[in-house]
């Protein structure tokens, strides 16, 4: 899974045309590479070269905001994302545990997609669901209360769209 500039034809003109009309805004790196992270979900390397190239900036400026802004990630994503709160009340009530189970049984580290991009493992400061804690977001939308590292295997089911038998 990477970038393939022939498969994201359709994309890259998209985003050429946004760089090209923007390029010479002041402070236009940020919209910009927010531009790429909607059409790629991600920033990639040869995105972050044709900056530099049209902008006449240096890479490593561009790579410094990205890098800074959490939003961006410079890590293609996978189609669907677990993310396991950890907040205070996520936290006390084990959520650093469902986390790790998670990235046992997913085989990756959190931040991380697994390779046949399916999944993309990530972790929250708070999701604004204290009352549930611990919780599982499963892609922004559906949130497992009082999770377990038990149920590593129902989520991960859940968020490929599988029923899941134990």
């Amino acid at each position: 899974m990477g970038f393939c500039l022939k498969k994201d034809q359709a994309k890259l003109d998209e985003f050429l045309t946004f760089l090209e009309d923007n390029k010479d805004r002041k402070g236009a790196i940020m919209p910009i590479l927010q531009k790429a992270q909607e059409l790629f979900t991600y920033i990639p390397e040869e995105i972050v070269d044709m900056m530099a190239l049209n902008m006449g900036v240096h890479s490593s400026e561009i790579y410094g905001v990205a890098t800074f802004y959490s939003q961006f990630s410079l890590i293609p994503k996978g189609d669907h994302e677990i993310c396991v709160c950890l907040g205070t009340a996520c936290y006390v009530k084990g959520s650093d545990k469902i986390l790790a189970e998670l990235s046992k049984k997913l085989g990756i580290g959190v931040g991380e997609t697994t390779p046949d991009g399916k999944i993309s493992l990530v972790e929250a400061r708070c999701i604004g669901e204290c009352g549930k804690a611990p919780v599982v977001s499963i892609d922004n939308d559906r949130i497992i209360s009082q999770a377990d590292p038990s149920m590593a295997d129902e989520i991960i089911a859940e968020t490929l769209g599988e029923v899941y038998e134990s």
